[in-house]
């Protein structure tokens, strides 16, 4: 069997692309045209040569610089589902849709696993069936969307829902990602200062002054055992062991964060000035937003909840989420749990009521969710705006610390007080 590429017009029309398995040019064409598929081009796929094991080596790493990361990102997914959104639109079927996205990604991450949903939905399955193989890549709301599309019929109303609920993700991502850059920077910058000042700078200017370790002030005392034990962390067996211990201490608490410890954590972020703020805010969008999309796509509420819970984004606000899905089970309205659990603005609460009364709960949510996304952008603004100045006012008080701990013997030789 050989494998064309194909080029055609379709019964009402449209132009379609896609592959073709037959046994030769003529019997691909018969195949089409019973698909009611009238072909303009027509192309053979080469198949690949036999190679040996040290070309196959180097093809494999020509592949990979040329595609790049064998991961899939955020944003190859944002790409696809707009995409698949435009070709159901557009009135092209399902499969002939993913085909036609197939051959225009160059990623092969990207290429490999819209080649295995063609394969899975040409078998008969369901989108949704498919993307769940998948599941490390597409998450648990993206699912959700795709099967009510699919049981509802209008999957390419799901597909563009999605495809604004992803950019807005993207669109925080790529905020935060700018907000925490320069910060990240002039930290590290600053860091980097005060290890080359205490092991190299300091030591030095201190030998020049006369009078021992004794009569120095307390301040370059301070100084001297800081730069001492920071000298002995990459000079001593002592100090790298130290340092093991430093970084296993921080693997084990990055991976408590993520498991145990992961909802005391989520709390503690909360918490914290500015970024509990920037946290929650988005949080809440989210929910507006997630919610709103997936009542207006027919999801019940309880459904719903379980699917929002899990975009939230923070395990705290999800449990939250969970004890107020309890109470809807138990007959009661969503904005009363919402309130009282005093993680959710008034705003949000008042709206989710008004909705819920006139049965316009998932348009009111969708609209609320562009207020609060603004809310989110002036949250995230004022964020970069103060933060980095917190940062440097932090960075500048440790390096006035050492000038002056550094200076200060000096000066009071120079007055001749103390013990100089």
């Amino acid at each position: 069997m050989a494998r064309f590429f194909y080029k055609a017009v379709n019964q009402a029309g449209g132009h379609v692309a896609g592959t073709i398995e037959a046994a030769d040019r003529k019997s691909a064409v018969a195949d089409l045209v019973d698909k009611e598929q009238f072909v303009t081009e027509l192309t053979e796929e080469a198949q690949e040569p036999s190679v040996s094991g040290g070309e196959k080596a180097a093809l494999d790493l020509a592949r990979f610089v040329r595609f790049g990361s064998r991961r899939i990102s955020s944003k190859d997914i944002l790409a696809m589902t707009t995409q698949l959104g435009t070709a159901l639109r557009a009135g092209l079927p399902l499969l002939n849709g993913l085909e036609l996205i197939h051959e225009q990604q160059h990623k092969a991450a990207t290429r490999e696993m819209l080649a295995e949903l063609v394969k899975s939905v040409s078998s008969g399955q369901s989108l949704s069936e498919a993307m769940a193989k998948h599941e490390n890549t597409f998450s648990p709301l993206y699912l959700s969307m795709i099967r009510v599309g699919e049981t509802g019929g209008m999957l390419d109303e799901t597909t563009t829902q999605l495809a604004e609920i992803l950019s807005r993700d993207d669109k925080i991502r790529t905020n935060m990602k700018n907000a925490s850059a320069y910060p990240i920077f002039v930290l590290g910058l600053g860091l980097v200062s005060v290890v080359i000042i205490l092991t190299t700078i300091l030591p030095k200017i201190i030998r020049t002054i006369g009078g021992g370790f004794a009569a120095l002030p307390l301040p370059t005392k301070m100084l001297l055992r800081l730069s001492d034990f920071t000298r002995g962390l990459f000079t001593t067996y002592f100090g790298w062991i130290v340092i093991i211990l430093i970084v296993a201490g921080l693997y084990y608490l990055i991976k408590w964060t993520k498991s145990k410890g992961r909802i005391k954590w989520d709390a503690f972020k909360l918490k914290i000035p500015l970024l509990g703020s920037v946290l929650r805010t988005i949080a809440v969008g989210r929910f507006a937003r997630t919610l709103g999309a997936l009542t207006k796509g027919g999801v019940t509420i309880l459904e719903a909840l379980s699917v929002v819970r899990d975009t939230m984004g923070n395990e705290l606000l999800g449990r939250e989420i969970d004890a107020v899905a309890e109470k809807v089970k138990g007959g009661e309205s969503l904005a009363g749990p919402l309130d009282e659990s005093g993680y959710f603005p008034p705003l949000l609460v008042q709206i989710t009521s008004i909705g819920e009364q006139t049965g316009r709960l998932d348009e009111l949510l969708l609209n609320a969710a562009d207020t609060f996304d603004a809310e989110a952008d002036a949250v995230i603004n004022r964020f970069m705006a103060i933060f980095p100045a917190i940062l440097i006012l932090l960075l500048a008080l440790v390096i006035g610390f050492i000038i002056a701990a550094t200076l200060l013997p000096i000066v009071m030789m120079g007055v001749g007080t103390g013990a100089f």
